[in-house]
């Protein structure tokens, strides 16, 4: 493993770190982008390592914030469940989509909700 390799994973791993706390995003939309251009991954690669990343990042960052008493912790249950049932369906059809096919989707979701967002310009 390369300095430039290791020190280029930390570094996605610091920005998407800050992100998931401060917007609640997992990581993903700064990690897998990374991942493609920076560390020349596979965009299924890239998604596929992103969720396992997203797995310690939302312990770390929910413990934070169930101690601060942001957590609505039944919302959190109900949509847990159902966000965990379909993304196992998810990772089934990541495997039937082709990497130039999920850069689209991917894309196109973040263009969406971040117009969306700005337009709104509300919490």
């Amino acid at each position: 493993m390369s300095t430039s390799f290791l020190l280029t994973c930390l570094g996605i791993g610091v920005i998407s770190g800050v992100i998931a706390a401060l917007c609640g995003v997992g990581g993903g939309v700064v990690m897998v982008p990374a991942f493609v251009f920076l560390l020349k991954l596979p965009q299924k690669t890239a998604v596929a390592t992103s969720l396992a990343i997203i797995i310690p990042t939302a312990l770390m960052a929910t413990t934070q914030n169930a101690r601060n008493g942001f957590v609505d912790w039944k919302v959190a249950i109900i949509t847990a469940v159902s966000a965990s049932l379909f993304a196992y369906f998810g990772a089934t059809w990541l495997k039937a989509l082709s990497n130039e096919t999920l850069t689209r989707i991917f894309g196109t979701v973040l263009v969406i909700f971040g117009i969306r967002m700005l337009l709104q310009g509300k919490a």
